[in-house]
């Protein structure tokens, strides 16, 4: 693989770390009482259609947020638009805030780069880098942003395929493609590569929508490890998955949120008509 063909897949599947985006004094970890994302007022468009209307959103740290919804309701759009990958799609555009840790990301003056090595995204389809092995899809981002410690390198592979479960199935064949796993593992190793550069928040677009039950079961167990040390943010349309893996659910429908709160009352004893109706399979 061409070093333009492996930036070029590093920037559709970007790594990421906590490079500052701009010149700030480090900032304590965050408390369960403070947000780790706050969106304002978010309007989002693919030319003249409006994707998104209006969103407000509070996102705590250290917590799984499932966003829900039929499919087209402005899901995966509200979920880019929180680490600037709408941006990345030709004619798009958004307005309104996106605030992590207290700044706002959105716009020129914050390089939408270092946003995305720090809000890291797992897409629906796995997405390893199919001809590099499974030790160089975790390491390929920290050599891209300048890592050359070997050792280092060494110790981040491994501790974050151990983090993302992944370890004891692949130690003995770490030299093999990355394209040579089942799926289930391939989407593991995606979480380990975005895992690589200790990644703050973690979005995952459906990331077990391609999985089978058994496979899906292991990403759920991971995340419930994850959300120890990072904030998750997971688009579903697996109501029993929301349910199982997250504190906060979010219901959308046609670009605006419905409803938002405690996963338990959402959905058990929802506030809006509408979200009764979706949860109990009335449309959607």
């Amino acid at each position: 693989m061409t070093t333009v063909t492996l930036e070029k897949e590093l920037v559709e599947t970007p790594p990421q770390g906590p490079p500052p985006m701009e010149a700030e004094p480090a900032k304590k970890p965050a408390s369960s009482g403070e947000l780790k994302l706050q969106i304002r007022s978010l309007d989002a468009w693919f030319g003249k259609k409006q994707a998104l209307f209006g969103v407000n959103l509070d996102i705590k740290p250290r917590e799984v947020t499932a966003m829900i919804g039929p499919s087209g309701c402005g899901k995966s759009t509200l979920l880019r638009c929180l680490n600037r990958m709408h941006e990345t799609v030709p004619g798009t555009s958004v307005k309104g805030e996106v605030i992590y840790d207290g700044q706002q990301i959105l716009g020129d003056a914050v390089d939408a780069v270092a946003v995305r090595r720090r809000i890291g995204m797992v897409f629906q389809k796995p997405t390893p880098f199919p001809t590099l092995s499974i030790f160089e899809n975790v390491a390929a981002g920290m050599r891209l942003h300048g890592e050359r410690d070997s050792r280092k390198i060494q110790r981040t592979v491994e501790s974050t395929l151990r983090r993302a479960a992944l370890w004891d199935e692949v130690k003995d064949v770490i030299h093999r493609p990355g394209g040579s796993l089942s799926g289930g593992q391939q989407q593991r190793l995606c979480i380990a590569r975005a895992l690589a550069i200790e990644t703050d928040v973690l979005l995952l677009d459906e990331p077990c929508s391609a999985l089978d039950p058994i496979s899906t079961a292991k990403i759920e167990e991971l995340l419930f490890e994850l959300k120890s040390s990072y904030t998750i943010v997971i688009v579903t349309h697996n109501m029993q998955q929301a349910s199982r893996v997250s504190e906060k659910t979010l219901f959308m429908l046609s670009g605006k949120v419905i409803e938002f709160g405690d996963t338990n009352q959402v959905f058990t004893a929802p506030a809006q008509k509408l979200t009764e109706d979706y949860i109990t399979g009335r449309f959607g």
